[in-house]
């Protein structure tokens, strides 16, 4: 989503487009985690192994067709399986990878015409068809989806203006690009009441943010709150 400025000082990674991989819980609206790096494999297994370390309860994991994710997903829960001897001569086979019975992974497949989606089809890659039908009935929007995700784009794009498309105002520098992008998360997390959160049943008004209803934090949180809080690295 961002673009870079090609400099004679810059290093190679800040040239060219850059990728944004996002998750987001469907339950709570909350941005789990993000990456900022390039449309590659390895960055996909980054993303995904940061995204595994913050989850407890194994989730219904949903995204496009890009296959990085399903390759990211099996290495990260699969376990090794020997196989049997041949009885010929050689190095015997290398164990096979098998992915965890209990990793649920569904895609999403849209058709276009003209620039419109006339056509969406799921599919189950991993997992249990009953297990994942028992977890959708669980979910807001009750199927197999990723509109949740891509209305967050909208967020970004209108918030950020490194992220506007066919314009001048793209990232100079890929530090910027992360560092206004993890205060639009942040901002978009604490700070800003989540509609759909804050509807009630009775239709009055309580603001709740993605932070709130995911239990990380019981209040809203200020501008100030945000630029003053410490955080601890590792």
């Amino acid at each position: 989503m961002g673009v870079c400025k090609k400099k004679k000082s810059a290093d190679q990674e800040e040239i060219g487009r850059k990728w944004i991989w996002t998750a987001l819980d469907t339950s709570t609206k909350l941005l789990v985690c993000f990456l900022i790096g390039d449309r590659s494999l390895e960055d996909a297994h980054s993303f995904l192994k940061d995204l595994v370390s913050r989850i407890v309860d194994l989730p219904l994991f949903v995204s496009d067709e890009l296959p990085h994710y399903a390759d990211g997903l099996k290495a990260l829960f699969h376990h090794c399986v020997e196989q049997e001897p041949t009885g010929r001569r050689g190095r015997p086979r290398k164990p096979e990878k098998v992915v965890n019975a209990d990793l649920d992974y569904a895609t999403v497949h849209k058709t276009r015409d003209k620039g419109r989606v006339v056509k969406v089809d799921t599919k189950i890659v991993f997992g249990s068809k009953e297990r994942i039908e028992k977890k959708i009935k669980e979910l807001p929007g009750n199927k197999i989806n990723t509109s949740y995700v891509e209305r967050s784009n909208l967020n970004w794009r209108l918030w950020d203006a490194h992220l506007t498309r066919k314009s001048l105002t793209f990232a100079k520098a890929i530090r910027w690009l992360k560092a206004k992008f993890s205060i639009c998360v942040a901002f978009y997390n604490f700070i800003r009441p989540h509609e759909t959160l804050s509807r009630a049943e009775d239709r009055t008004f309580k603001p709740k943010t993605p932070a709130m209803a995911a239990k990380i934090t019981n209040q809203l949180w200020s501008i100030n709150d945000l630029l003053g809080h410490k955080v601890f690295v590792n």
